[in-house]
């Protein structure tokens, strides 16, 4: 039940996240406006949103590590419960599969041999003599 919340939390933050790093304007956007670019007259007042985007990111970010390692610890206990219930660790074990049996129909067989002196003249041109 937690480790369910915990990926539904996961995954809330990465998306907001991601969302408020792509609403951040670059350090170049900041120079315009001083020259009355008109980014003076937003919603986050003169000083922009710099401050208080970043200060929500660097909270996201915060959380975002603290549930990834929420979500290992919850991973590391249960490999750990499922060895001491008896069953192989998912990472050793290692699966021995016996190779399939070759069945004699499987193997072509030519009806009769047929040797060097009976391939076409024409062929025998085309292909270049075997290095010995």
């Amino acid at each position: 039940m937690i480790e369910t919340v915990i990926v539904v939390l996961h995954l809330l933050v990465a998306i907001a996240l991601v969302g408020l790093v792509l609403m951040q304007q670059g350090k170049g956007a900041e120079a315009g406006a001083s020259f009355g670019a008109g980014a003076s007259g937003t919603v986050f007042g003169s000083q922009g949103s710099g401050n208080f985007l970043s200060r929500v990111t660097a909270i996201l970010a915060t959380v975002f590590f603290l549930t990834s390692l929420g979500l290992a610890y919850y991973a590391s206990h249960k490999a750990d419960a499922a060895v001491e219930a008896g069953l192989p660790s998912p990472a050793l074990q290692i699966e021995q599969a016996e190779p399939a049996p070759v069945l004699d129909e499987d193997v072509p067989v030519l009806e009769q041999d047929v040797a060097p002196s009976d391939v076409p003249e024409t062929l025998g041109e085309e292909v270049p003599p075997a290095v010995e």
